[in-house]
Formats: structure tokens, sequence, C-alpha cells
């Protein structure tokens, strides 16, 4: 489970920022208990956060961070021994200063059958790996696995310090073959280090990633083969099915044709038989999308993992990703805790006439991009709305931020002015 992310200096993130999904006294209706405690109370932490902002304010780029933090846990150990004197880091380019300066990236996360907050994360320069830490908090307290500071000159274990007995793996041999641009982590996860591989597979396994269209044809496929492979067909198969009719696609069934192996979707027809459409000619991108949702939403569900979207609007109509987000929402749909992140453009989310607000005070944050290029955001419950505030109008409106700040009418406006064919009736339409 992910409570907390923190990231500075990536695109057009320069100054230090941080997402939290630690609920608030706004929303802990809808939060899940993390198995922590602070100062005798639970710790809860939301299942969804929605992301609001203008067009080119740096929403992508949240997920961007998220992005590059996997890559790099994941690729850095093998992938990058190809350029061992270089990090393939997107630092803010607008300001000479952030250029030269490191970037950053931070987890906080709840792990564990008994359940153990760790905090990792690291700093890149062009180089190489300037600082990287995890720590380890068994029963509240903080337990040093290893930090680590490049060109660190008065320690005898170079880099790296272990302090006490929480890191208990093999020190010596995980630090030489560690590169300058390799992070220990991916180190000692490679070489099936147990402590280290914990926090990995989160990362490799726990958080997946989807863009609007981005490998939009794997997708497809997972969700083929949960609903057709017969070991996971026997799991997955209804599932699937009753989520495609209950989004009123006109979908009876799918399997797979047996001539191709492509994805069949069958439909009912007028005199009550069926017919199957061919896929990629004759179905619709709509059906595309909530098909290729489909696989990612219930692996996410059944292994209580992250689920980060970019644009959830682009690939959902505002109906179907409210009920996306009530599956999440939802103890007995979501009974393992997995969670949802997302942006979006779509206020309905926010409004309460018709889609009766799925999402509460505390689960959305608004990007916004100020006059230098930076991006900053903040959780719309910092606006202090009123527990019965319409938050969709609110937010159109501009009282929290994050939308453009354009007047009725100045783009039509300045179409005509420049646009020879809006004063010259000669111009052909």
């Amino acid at each position: 489970m992910l409570i907390r992310f923190r990231v500075a200096n990536h695109r057009s993130i320069r100054a230090e920022h941080e997402l939290s999904l630690i609920a608030t006294e706004f929303d802990e209706s809808t939060a899940r208990k993390t198995g922590l405690q602070h100062k005798g109370r639970d710790v809860l932490a939301q299942p969804v956060l929605g992301v609001f902002g203008a067009n080119a304010s740096g929403k992508s780029n949240l997920l961007s961070a998220f992005a590059f933090m996997q890559d790099a846990v994941r690729d850095s150990f093998a992938d990058w021994a190809k350029t061992p004197d270089a990090v393939p880091r997107e630092p803010f380019k607008l300001d000479r200063e952030s250029r030269a300066a490191t970037s950053l990236f931070e987890v906080d996360l709840v792990l564990g059958e008994e359940p153990v907050r760790y905090t990792y994360g690291f700093e890149f320069s062009d180089e190489r790996v300037e600082a990287e830490w995890l720590h380890a908090y068994p029963r509240g307290r903080r337990n040093v696995w290893f930090d680590r500071e490049a060109g660190r000159p008065d320690s005898e274990g170079g880099e790296l310090i272990f302090k006490g007995e929480g890191f208990k793996g093999e020190r010596e041999s995980l630090v030489k073959l560690t590169r300058p641009n390799a992070l220990f982590l991916s180190v000692g996860a490679a070489l099936n280090d147990p402590q280290l591989s914990l926090i990995h597979r989160w990362f490799l396994n726990g958080l997946w990633l989807v863009r609007p269209g981005a490998l939009l044809g794997a997708r497809v496929e997972l969700t083929k083969g949960l609903a057709t492979v017969p070991t996971l067909a026997e799991h997955y198969y209804e599932r699937i099915v009753r989520l495609l009719r209950s989004a009123d696609l006109g979908v009876t069934r799918l399997d797979t044709d047996p001539e191709t192996g492509e994805i069949r979707l069958w439909h009912g027809t007028s005199d009550g038989g069926e017919a199957s459409l061919d896929f990629h000619g004759e179905e619709s991108l709509g059906t595309h999308a909530w098909i290729a949702f489909l696989g990612l939403m219930v692996v996410t569900l059944d292994t209580g993992s992250l689920l980060m979207v970019d644009e959830l609007d682009a690939s959902l109509h505002p109906a179907l990703a409210a009920e996306v987000v009530r599956v999440f929402q939802s103890p007995e749909a979501n009974p393992r805790g997995a969670q949802l992140v997302f942006t979006t453009h779509d206020a309905t989310l926010l409004g309460n006439a018709v889609l009766d607000r799925p999402l509460g005070r505390d689960q959305a944050w608004i990007t916004t991009k100020n006059r230098s290029g930076e991006t900053e955001w903040y959780p719309l419950a910092e606006a202090k709305p009123r527990r019965e505030e319409n938050l969709e109008r609110g937010y159109l409106r501009g009282r929290y931020g994050g939308v453009p700040r354009v007047t009725a009418g100045e783009i039509a406006h300045e179409v005509a002015r420049h646009d020879p064919s809006a004063h010259d009736p000669k111009t052909p339409a």
C-alpha cells in the first residue's frame, strides 16, 4: 500500500512536492486501515486519488515521476550498465540551476502480512546515484537498513552505511557489485536478497501504470488471456463477462476466433440470437478501451496493487469512470486494499447532482503551473470546502485553482481576428 510519494526536479516538477494518500478528518469514511498507528490512533489511507488540472499543468509528469522511479529500480542494475557514467533522468530544463541539481524520488509503503512501513528513496545526478536510503519502521520505530551518499569521505564502508542489525544481507559482496549509476536495492534484488526483494517486488508487481493509448493491444491481450486461457478463465471469465455486460456495450460473452486467435465479442441480436463483430474493424474505440482496462483492474484488485491511470476520462465514459472509482472505494469489491490514482479533466467525478460525488474532498488533488513553467500541486481540501459544497461547480469556477485562465469566447475571438476567411466573404468554405 502506498501512503506517500515525494519528488523533486523531474520534468516540470522543480521544487520538492509530496502526494499523500493518508486520510484526513475530511473523508475518513472512504479510507482503509493501514495497520499502522500514530499517537494511539489508526493511520488510514485512501484507496482512490484523482488529480485535476488544466492542460499542460503537469498532471502527466506526476505519473511520469512514478514511472521513472519504477524504471530505475527495475533497470539500473542491468540495463544502465551499458552507460556506466550516465543516468537517463529528466530534470527541470527551464532553469540552469535545476539542470545541474539532483532529482529526488521517495515512497512510503506499507508491506507485509504484519504491516510494516518502509521509506525508500534516492537522488540522481546526470552521472550517478548521489544518495539512496531504505528505512523500516517495525513497531513504529525507525530502523535504518542502509544510507548511501556519493563520495562519503569518512566512512569505513564507503558510500553505504549500515546501522544496527536491521539489514541482514551480504553487505560486502553487494556493495562491491554496486556501480555508481546502479541502485543498491536493484543489485540486492537481482542477487535474491530476501529483504531487498520485498521492496523491489512492489515496484515490479505492485505498481501498474496506464497512459492513454499506450500498450492498448497488450492490455487487450491481458484481458483476453484472463478470460480464455483455461487455467485463468476458471477464475476470471465470469467476472470479466459480468463487467462487460454491466457497461451497457451490448456484449453478451467473449471468446477467441478459432481461425485467427483474436478476441471475439458476441452481441445480442434483434431476433434473440447472437452475432460477433470483428474486434479491430467493427468494435468501437470505447469498447476497446473498456476491454483493455478490465484485465488490469481485476488483477490489481486481486493482488492489492496500485493502479495509476493517466487521463482516466480519455479511456472511459464519465459514468464508467465513476463506477471504477466506486469499485476501488468498496470494501466488498476491493477486499485486498488495492489503490487507484488517476489524472483527469472530468469534473463530474467531484459533483453530486448526477454521479453522486464518487470522490470525496480528501481524494482530489489539484495541479497548476506557475509563470516560470513549474508544476505545483496541493490537495483540494486545503481550500476547506464545506461538507455540502458542490465540488464540481467550485472547481469549474476556479475556486480551488487548476483550471485554464481563459475567459468565455476568448479563443473564438482570437480565431476570428487572425482567420482571413472570417473577414473575406470570397474565401471558399
